[in-house]
Formats: structure tokens, sequence, C-alpha cells
């Protein structure tokens, strides 16, 4: 085994992992199958807690697309059986049947800490200022407990798998909160509720406004025109951004995702029916409220006027997901200045100018940071960009495993396996490798607010 960048200060411990989703417990997989121990703190009381909040989702993609080869190898020495290929999870099932068991695998479960929530990464006796001696000086990890105390972890390496959900994009379409938003947070909530499921009584009977152009919203908007149909009074308004949306239901019976195609259709369907009061061109503003409800009030993107929208009892906000950088702020960090993704990887994934398929393939070269042997990962290393891979974020670590372990040659040799084009492999970077490839996973697992993931 090679020891990589480790120092005899370090070379006892282990290689902290923040987040126990999918892409945590596949790096952790990829640390025990090359004989290190990880430790993976999670700040939910169970594996895949980002995952949980909508598990009432359906993925666009099959299993087959959904786990990689080294987890799959350590799964089947426990004795269990792969999912069939071509089914497609939702969300709880992505849990149940994929990262649950993984983390029960012997070599893992072990260093598995639950209720765990990195508030703060530096290294032990170290601000950011300092530069001499930096190196050989361990990570120190601050984790707030579910029980409100605090735990220091000691590591050699850091990969950062925390993912986004957690940190919404605001309804504001300047980035910042909408003026009224915060005071009309009961009343606004961020991501997919489940409305058909436990969320039900809070939509049922009532008029809801979404807004977002991705398919988060794609999904919220059904699910809400599937509840008008079974209970009275209920309602949908959907606001957008964008005017020109000729593009934005996707390819139809050509997408690589059939699940992903139809699920565009049927909102086409339900535009041109009529069965939702859709809005373009609106960038809300400014939250009222009035005495029937809320009321959204923004300009139009093209500069022509103030508009209005309302009133609603119910705001859904489907507009993206923005990493966490404040635990962040005592690590040498290299970030895109708009993207918030490391700077060698943003003109690899800008969503600019790619969509989820043509993203080039990257890993430990394109992940470092100036603050050595510390790696984001993820939905998170792609800052704001909506166009994330899970297969990318499986790379992603496989890469970046074979670096920290000194297996240099494997850390270079990154490639991203696309049904529909083949290997798309670093080599290829420059010539059109990637077409509309299947989706894994997007922003929240299945779906983005952004171009074309899900």
């Amino acid at each position: 085994m090679h020891t990589g960048s480790r120092t005899s200060s370090t070379s006892s411990l282990p290689v902290a992992i923040v987040g126990a989703g999918p892409i945590g417990l596949v790096a952790a997989a990829h640390l025990v199958a090359r004989g290190e121990t990880p430790l993976i703190l999670e700040a939910g009381d169970a594996v895949g807690a980002n995952v949980r909040r909508w598990a009432h989702v359906r993925l666009f993609s099959p299993w087959k697309y959904l786990t990689d080869p080294v987890s799959r190898e350590l799964l089947s020495a426990t004795g269990w059986s792969p999912p069939p290929e071509e089914h497609l999870p939702t969300g709880g099932e992505l849990v149940a049947k994929f990262l649950e068991p993984l983390a029960a695998v012997p070599q893992i479960v072990p260093h598995l800490r639950l209720g765990r929530r990195v508030v703060a990464i530096t290294r032990k006796g170290y601000d950011k200022l300092k530069t001499a001696g930096r190196e050989r000086a361990p990570f120190e990890l601050v984790a707030r407990t579910d029980t409100g105390g605090t735990e220091r972890y000691l590591a050699r390496a850091v990969i950062d798998a925390s993912g986004t959900y957690t940190t919404p994009n605001p309804l504001g379409a300047s980035g910042l909160p909408a003026e009224g938003e915060v005071e009309c947070r009961d009343r606004i909530t961020y991501g997919i509720p489940d409305v058909l499921g436990r969320d039900r009584s809070r939509y049922a009977g009532r008029k809801t406004l979404v807004v977002g152009s991705g398919h988060s919203a794609f999904n919220t908007v059904l699910d809400l025109a599937t509840l008008a149909g079974e209970a009275a009074g209920t309602a949908v308004v959907w606001a957008v951004r964008r005017r020109d949306v000729g593009l934005m239901f996707g390819g139809g019976s050509a997408d690589a995702l059939p699940a992903r195609g139809r699920l565009g259709d049927a909102l086409r369907r339900l535009v041109d029916e009529g069965g939702v009061d859709f809005v373009t061109g609106f960038g809300a503003e400014r939250v009222v409220v009035g005495g029937h409800g809320l009321v959204v009030e923004g300009g139009g993107v093209t500069g022509d006027g103030r508009r209005a929208i309302g009133p609603v009892d119910e705001i859904v906000v489907t507009t993206g997901f923005r990493p966490n950088l404040e635990m962040l702020r005592e690590l040498r960090t290299s970030l895109d200045p708009w993207l918030e993704a490391p700077v060698a990887l943003a003109p690899l994934i800008d969503p600019n100018l790619h969509s989820c398929g043509s993203v080039q393939p990257h890993g430990y070269e394109e992940l470092k940071h100036p603050e050595r042997d510390f790696f984001v990962v993820g939905m998170k290393s792609y800052g704001r960009a909506p166009n994330f891979l899970l297969l990318a974020g499986y790379e992603q670590v496989r890469s970046v495993v074979c670096g920290l372990t000194g297996d240099l040659e494997g850390a270079r040799a990154v490639e991203l396996v696309l049904p529909e084009t083949g290997v798309c492999s670093t080599d290829l970077i420059g010539a059109s490798c990637c077409a509309p490839a299947p989706v894994a996973l997007g922003v929240a697992g299945i779906a983005t607010s952004g171009r074309c993931c899900a």
C-alpha cells in the first residue's frame, strides 16, 4: 500500500469523510478497499439523511447507474443481492437497498459517527494565515453532536461530501432572500415537498406558487396538479425566470433517460391544457402578506416593469442549491468566483457551457485545493452548478482515494462511462465526447433547478 503524502505525525490518523450520503459512503468503500481507515461524520441520525428528505421521489436513472464496482464488491461479500438493473428506485429505495447496507458493511460501520454535524475544519494549531509547518499538521474537525455538545476529531486528510441540499438558493432572483422571504418562512418550503404523502394536508385545498425551472419544480408542479384532481380548491401557479421555455421541457421521446423525457412531456401537456397558471419571465423581489395570503412581487427579467403573483397560501422554492462554505473558513481553498467550485474544475462543468452530459472527466488533479489533502467532492464540488452526475461523483472519489494513497497513476486515469457514448476519458477533452447522457443523480439526488440533470 502506498503511503501518499502522509507524515510521521499523521500516519496513524484516519481520512475524515464529511457526510454519509452516496458519495461519502462510496468514498469510505474505496478507502477500506485500499486498507485505509475512514472516519465518517454524518449530521443526520441515519445515513443518507439528505436523500431521505426526498425519499418519495422516483429517480430517472435505473439501478445500474446508481452503484459503483468497489461498493458492490464489498456488499456482495455480505450476501447482498443487487436490485434489478433496469428498475427506477425512489430516494427511499436508494437508501434502503444501497446506502444502509453499504454503511453496515463490517469494514465501514465501526467508523461511522451519526449525529455529528461538522461546523468547522482547520489545521490543528494553524489558522489560515500561518504557513511554516502547515502541511505536517493534522486536520482538526469540529462537530456539533445531536445532544448539543461539541466533539473534535483529527485526520490526516479530509473529503468533504456534505452535499448542498440543506443550503437551498433563496426565492429572491438576485441570489439573496427576497424582501419579506425570511419573515414568511413558515409558509415557504425549499426543495420537493411530499405533496401526495406526508405533506398532503399542507397543500390540499390551497393555492401554491412554485418557483423554479428545473426538475425539482417539474415534480412538485405535477404532484400539485394530481392533488388538485383529488382535493377541491387545490390550485397551482408556476413561475420561472426564463421567457423562452422551448427547451425547458427536455427531449421527450429522444431523451437518453425515458423517465425524464416522460416527465417533461407530462408537464408540457399540463401547461398546454391550462392545468397550471404558468408565469414566465418573472424574477421574485418581495413577499407581501395580505389579508388573503401571500403576494410575490418582482420585475420582469427583461426589464418590462413590475409584476405581482398572488395571493397564494403557500410557496415552494425550487431554485437550486449552493455549498455551505462557512465550515471551510480556516482552510486555504481556491474557488471559482461565481460557481464556487474548485478553480480547475469550474470550466469543465460551467452550466453556461455544459449540460450534465457534456461535463468533462475530472478527479484528483481538478479537485485539489491549496490546502494539501483536502478535497470537496460530490454535489458540493460543483458549487452552484446544477449539472452533477452521481457517476461523476463516484469517479471523483475513486480518483481522490487513489491520490491520497500514493497511486498517482490511478488518480490521473479519470474516465466517465456514459452508456450513450461509451467511455469519455481525459484523452477526449476538447472533443465532442459527451452527448446527452443518462443521469444518475442531480441536485437533491433526483432533480435540479438548472439544465438537465435528474
